[in-house]
């Protein structure tokens, strides 16, 4: 079972002149639930390397067990640190492909050519795609092979326009997840602001916030075993 991991390589928060990058929790909480469950896992980026990490959600607040243990894991930090370039990946060698969120992916891989494609090739291999909290944002120019949005119709979900304006974030993104989804035509839903909400349909799996990241994951591996069954 072979899992590829994308992550951001998009570093600045808008013209903030603030830092941003992934949610460590959104990688870290999904990263272990596959390597525990014997997957190989690949870990991929635009720029390669090392992917930045939003500061802020290794602030004490926002850690949890799972990050605490990434902390203290060098085998793990040493993957995170030589992300392979994602224009040097095929859905061809991989079961199933995750994308963990973080402000960052609004910027650089909502419109990279290589992670559009990458997502289509993968649906259109029968091989499932999870997306958590904001990473579903970069759907919004992935395409079915009839050219229509790849969300139109579907159930989805994301960031919500009021977990964004919690965080104080709603003028700073270049677009808003939960109005972009719908504007393109997905069924979006969501629940109360950081409950935990994943939301399946056919080959598609997203989660709302970081607190979906870990069930996202699941999901995903209960997919697998059922494809592959």
């Amino acid at each position: 079972m072979k899992i590829l991991m994308v992550l951001t390589s998009h570093d600045q928060l808008g013209d903030t002149g603030k830092k941003t990058g992934f949610w460590l929790e959104e990688f870290a909480a999904p990263y272990y639930r596959f390597v525990e469950a014997g997957a190989d896992v690949t870990l991929a980026s635009p720029q390669g390397g090392q992917p930045p990490l939003d500061p802020k959600s290794n602030e004490p607040d926002f850690q949890t067990d799972q990050t605490r243990r990434f902390e203290s894991d060098t085998s793990a930090q040493q993957a995170l640190a030589t992300t392979v370039r994602l224009d040097s990946v095929s859905s061809e060698d991989y079961d199933a492909v995750f994308y963990p969120g973080g402000h960052g992916p609004l910027w650089d891989l909502a419109e990279d050519q290589d992670s559009i494609h990458l997502i289509e090739a993968t649906l259109r291999s029968a091989k499932p795609v999870a997306l958590v909290c904001h990473a579903p944002g970069v759907l919004r120019h992935a395409r079915n092979e009839d050219g229509s949005p790849l969300v139109s119709g579907r159930k989805v979900t994301g960031f919500t326009n009021s977990e964004e304006e919690a965080v104080q974030l709603t003028n700073v993104v270049p677009f808003l997840v939960e109005d972009e989804l719908t504007k393109l035509g997905a069924e979006y839903s969501k629940r109360a602001d950081w409950a935990s909400y994943v939301v399946e349909d056919g080959l598609l799996i997203t989660g709302q916030n970081p607190e979906s990241s870990a069930p996202a994951a699941d999901a995903l591996l209960a997919m697998l075993r059922t494809l592959t069954a």
